[in-house]
């Protein structure tokens, strides 16, 4: 078993295509396939199942992942430790978010980054939360900025409370609830209301808030990307739940405050344990332009805050 072997298997389970896999490894397809072939020849069994819409993973490609991930992290981490000894910190750092991040200006941080490390290869991915916790977890991602309600961060991982976002409700200029002072989860469930989709933080967060109300809300429209509610709401298809300050940025439509919705906590979260240097020294930079943050939490059972 080869590291290259490994790399090409994540390759392929991450881009679900031979081809594309090929083309992020720098490699022509049948050499990547013929590596793939012979991993799975070794493995006894098959990694990725073939077929007319593309590759799809096996239970055994499930179980073999995991493991693969955290041997190229490892890798990765090991470059990094020797490199860094020398006078300038070189490897890569893998950030993710949800956008919008209103919480933190992630382009001025990656910006003053690079500047004092400019041998770190940086890559920003933005991702549902669901997704960005797991490659939180499997080393996929160094850092990630999430929206959370979790009272612990997950087993495992350090939390870094960046602020807590106030919601607000977005209406139509035209719509009856446009005046008022103040709106409850109740006078918004009563009508159609848009959202984004299951698996991100915001829908997780309103739809908790909406629960812990006591109301069932019917949403009839769910927008990828924050941009789209304002159009949405805009024309009259529904109300919806965003940020203050999301809320700011959308000129065609009102905010009006809401009332018994609890404010989203916006936290950066990374695993301390195998952290490579490149890891390490953007943690610091945060720590550095967040002094006001609360304090970091340890993901583990029955553990404090770390300072």
């Amino acid at each position: 078993m080869e590291l290259r072997q490994l790399t090409y298997a994540v390759a392929v389970a991450d881009t679900g295509s031979f081809t594309r896999a090929a083309q992020r490894c720098f490699v022509v397809q049948s050499a990547l396939s013929h590596q793939i072939a012979r991993l799975e020849e070794e493995l006894g069994t098959r990694l990725f199942e073939r077929g007319s819409r593309g590759v799809r993973v096996t239970a055994a490609g499930e179980v073999f992942l995991g493991p693969a991930r955290e041997a190229l992290a490892a890798v990765e981490r090991a470059r990094g430790e020797v490199v860094a000894l020398g006078s300038q910190l070189r490897g890569t750092l893998n950030i993710g978010t949800i956008t919008p991040l209103a919480a933190v200006d992630l382009p001025d941080l990656l910006a003053t980054y690079q500047e004092r490390h400019p041998a770190v290869r940086v890559t920003l991915r933005t991702r549902l939360v669901s997704d960005l916790l797991e490659q939180v977890r499997d080393h996929s991602c160094d850092l990630v900025f999430v929206d959370a309600n979790a009272p612990e961060p997950p087993r495992g991982l350090i939390a870094r409370n960046l602020a807590h976002e106030d919601l607000v409700a977005i209406v139509a200029a035209d719509h009856p609830l446009a005046a008022a002072v103040e709106v409850a989860p109740a006078q918004l469930a009563a009508g159609t209301m848009v959202d984004m989709p299951p698996g991100s933080g915001i829908r997780r967060h309103n739809d908790a808030a909406f629960a812990a109300a006591g109301v069932t809300r019917k949403v009839a429209f769910e927008a990828d990307a924050m941009t789209l509610l304002e159009p949405l709401v805009a024309r009259g298809l529904g109300t919806a739940l965003v940020s203050a300050a999301s809320a700011a940025r959308m000129p065609t439509v009102r905010s009006v405050p809401v009332t018994g919705v609890p404010p989203r906590v916006i936290q950066a979260l990374w695993k301390p344990s195998g952290a490579s240097p490149a890891a390490r020294a953007f943690v610091g930079l945060l720590r550095e332009r967040t002094p006001d943050a609360l304090p970091e939490e340890d993901g583990r059972p029955g553990a404090g805050p770390t300072g």
